[in-house]
């Protein structure tokens, strides 16, 4: 049903993945589903599927199946900082299946399956169980077993100061976390990536540009707004996924804004919460 089987990336055969893979799929008591998703967002609770892949490993007799992908109405607006890291559009689901629709292809797949993937323990496999007990179906988190490579990746290759140490200035960190240690550490660190990363900018503004990526969903240092359609959105309290725009227009919840600027919060978060009281809703800089 509405499932795409034309495929970009090719799959590659058991013997192209080496021996222990090999050994790894015989000694499977059940398949292993590999999957993706791609998300309206980034709320395991609300936000919806709007792509899917699932990937079958078999043991008897050991076999790598074609992957099966759905394009999946989410039954709601895909927000315009979500299209811009997977290129998803509106239009591109309008007459895509409801995930309902095809809940019982994608069960059959991974019933008395077990999952893998990349970065799914925390994220993928919620969004995935919520979708099923949207509609009723009932597979539970207590029903399967997950590996997750990105979590083995963490392990086996640290990404703490000590590994980047090792990686970037072919040494070991002395008397790591001790101020003065960590300090020229990360000095040394950063010399390393200059001498490593030949495109990495050398100009303050534009590096600062990189690093603060990790905050771009984000309109406060503090997380309490997220940005979505280019515009802040409760990520806390009572009003949760509610737009600051409709709050600071309801009088009801204007007078939890007012609440929000009496108490402890950080200035910035402060800040975004007194403009929309007086009518100035701030836009993305990312739009």
């Amino acid at each position: 049903m509405s499932t795409r089987e034309t495929h970009a990336t090719p799959t590659p055969a058991i013997a192209e993945l080496g021996p222990r893979f090999f050994s790894f799929v015989e000694g499977l008591r059940r398949p292993v589903v590999f999957f993706d998703l791609e998300t309206t967002g980034i709320d395991p609770m609300r936000d919806r599927i709007i792509e899917l892949c699932l990937l079958r490993v078999c043991p008897l007799p050991v076999a790598i199946e074609a992957p099966r992908s759905w394009r999946v109405n989410p039954e709601m607006k895909i927000p315009s900082e979500s299209t811009k890291i997977h290129r998803l559009t509106d239009d591109d689901v309008r007459d895509a299946p409801k995930f309902a629709d095809i809940a019982d292809d994608i069960l059959a797949l991974i019933r008395d399956a077990d999952l893998a993937g990349f970065s799914v323990s925390r994220f993928d496999v919620r969004v995935l169980l919520n979708e099923f007990a949207r509609c009723g179906k009932g597979l539970s988190a207590s029903e399967v077993r997950v590996v997750d490579s990105q979590v083995i990746f963490h392990r086996r290759e640290p990404r703490d100061l000590s590994a980047a140490m090792r990686y970037y200035a072919d040494k070991p960190l002395p008397d790591a976390h001790t101020a003065e240690a960590d300090t020229i550490a990360s000095l040394e660190v950063f010399a390393g990536q200059l001498r490593r990363y030949e495109d990495l900018p050398i100009d303050v503004d534009q590096l600062h540009d990189i690093s603060a990526t990790i905050n771009a969903g984000f309109v406060d240092s503090a997380r309490r707004f997220v940005w979505r359609d280019e515009e802040p959105v409760f990520n806390f309290g009572k009003l949760k996924d509610k737009p600051l725009r409709w709050a600071a227009a309801d009088p009801n919840e204007r007078e939890y804004l007012r609440w929000i600027l009496q108490q402890p919060f950080e200035d910035d978060t402060k800040a975004v919460v007194r403009e929309a009281l007086e009518g100035k809703i701030r836009r993305s800089p990312h739009g």
